[in-house]
């Protein structure tokens, strides 16, 4: 069994989106191998058609090019990445994103993957709040659990290992 197939067998019907891509960074790359359904649902877009696409085609005119050199930069130090982003829906909506990447790293500990579990979230009116979430809050809130494993990675939460925008 693959990284990847079991990723899926994991992660289908998770309520986070899911997506995993190969390791090139330079355009037109990264390219999508892997999304659950919740990252159609998340996207617009069904989650079997984006499949070889590069997570690029999200991106348009509000996704600021620091967030993406951030990403980029930390990508490329085989480094997890946390921070949230502007995308679009296929009829030209925006929408904001909250991006937890990890490269998945070979024996020779080099990426050979990276796996990001995102979730849509709106900006908090007022002041920002104390704790994890700050300025934004999740969209969406699913009374599905997640599961142990997702617990154990930690998805979503800060540390100083990662790169907050």
């Amino acid at each position: 069994m693959t990284i990847i197939e079991f990723i899926r067998a994991f992660a289908h019907d998770l309520p986070v989106a899911v997506v995993i891509t190969d390791q090139t960074l330079e355009p037109p790359g990264p390219t999508i191998l892997y999304a659950n359904p919740a990252f159609g649902k998340l996207t617009g877009r069904d989650h079997k058609t984006v499949i070889g696409l590069t997570p690029r085609f999200m991106q348009g005119r509000e996704t600021r090019r620091a967030t993406l050199d951030a990403f980029h930069q930390a990508l490329a130090a085989s480094q997890p990445f946390h921070g949230f982003l502007s995308n679009y829906r296929p009829d030209g909506t925006r929408y904001r994103v909250e991006i937890d990447c990890r490269p998945l790293l070979g024996m020779d500990g080099t990426a050979e993957h990276f796996i990001a579990f995102e979730r849509e979230v709106v900006r908090r009116l007022g002041r920002p709040a104390a704790g994890k979430a700050g300025r934004y809050v999740p969209a969406n809130v699913s009374n599905e659990l997640l599961t142990d494993a997702l617990r154990a990675l930690d998805i979503f939460s800060t540390n100083k290992n990662n790169h907050k925008i």
